[in-house]
């Protein structure tokens, strides 16, 4: 057992971050959804994780960027349970799968279980394990996204490895392949495709901890802000032990 003061990858320690924590890909979108947390400060960053911590309605929050892929999504979430959280939120970009005209008719997707179409999870636990949201966590996101008038899909995401290999599939040996199950996943209903989701669910599951995802097509800070009222429904039935 790795027992130290500061995390080694994250950089941060317990009691500087909430039980509620915001997770985006990109260091940079730490910086935007700060602002809408009170009292934000920068706690630490280092490699690809970045770090603020503020208040929602008086509750310590935070955001951490996790980088793109699950390997790095994998140590920022272990650690974040190592320094006290236990509630998780993926705010990020995906794109559409069934129709790419979802993109343009969604406002994005909320995301209640994920495809496990990345290799780091299975050195968790075997591949029939399913990667599904917490759905206290899905219900805050669907009910705070109505308060927004948003407009989000509402199903499952495929969590891969490789952006290329969705977006420039032809230029890959295994190009059938990739065709190939991308068609299920269309059959399949799968509503987007994103890096993150599955190795978040799957953490969250086997450390009995919780979450979700909120993917954006369009409106980026409307999903931000979705995301924290989502958070504040939370906090809001934690305190009166509704979840």
């Amino acid at each position: 057992m790795i027992n130290q003061e500061y995390m080694f990858h994250i950089k941060v320690k317990r009691g500087e971050v909430g039980r509620y924590v915001l997770l985006p890909g990109d260091p940079f979108r730490t910086d935007l959804m700060a602002k809408f947390l009170d009292d934000a400060r920068l706690v630490a960053h280092n490699r690809e994780h970045k770090t603020w911590t503020g208040y929602l309605d008086g509750e310590m929050v935070s955001i951490t960027s996790t980088g793109m892929g699950c390997p790095s999504t994998a140590i920022c979430v272990e650690e974040l349970i190592k320094a006290g959280a236990d509630t998780f939120i993926r705010a990020g970009t995906a794109g559409a799968v069934k129709d790419k005209e979802d993109e343009k008719n969604y406002d994005g997707a909320i995301c209640i279980a994920a495809v496990r179409d990345e290799g780091t999870s299975s050195h968790y636990i075997p591949i029939e394990y399913p990667a599904v949201a917490d759905r206290h966590v899905v219900d805050a996101l669907s009910r705070a996204a109505g308060k927004h008038n948003g407009n989000y899909l509402e199903g499952i995401t495929q969590t891969k490895d490789s952006f290329y290999g969705e977006v420039e599939p032809e230029t890959s040996p295994v190009s059938h392949r990739l065709r190939e199950r991308w068609t299920a996943w269309q059959r399949g209903n799968v509503v987007c495709s994103e890096m993150e989701s599955a190795i978040i669910f799957i953490l969250s599951s086997i450390r009995g901890c919780r979450a979700a995802s909120i993917m954006n097509f369009n409106d980026l800070e409307k999903t931000i802000g979705i995301a924290c009222d989502a958070i504040r429904i939370l906090i809001r039935e934690d305190k009166n032990g509704i979840v």
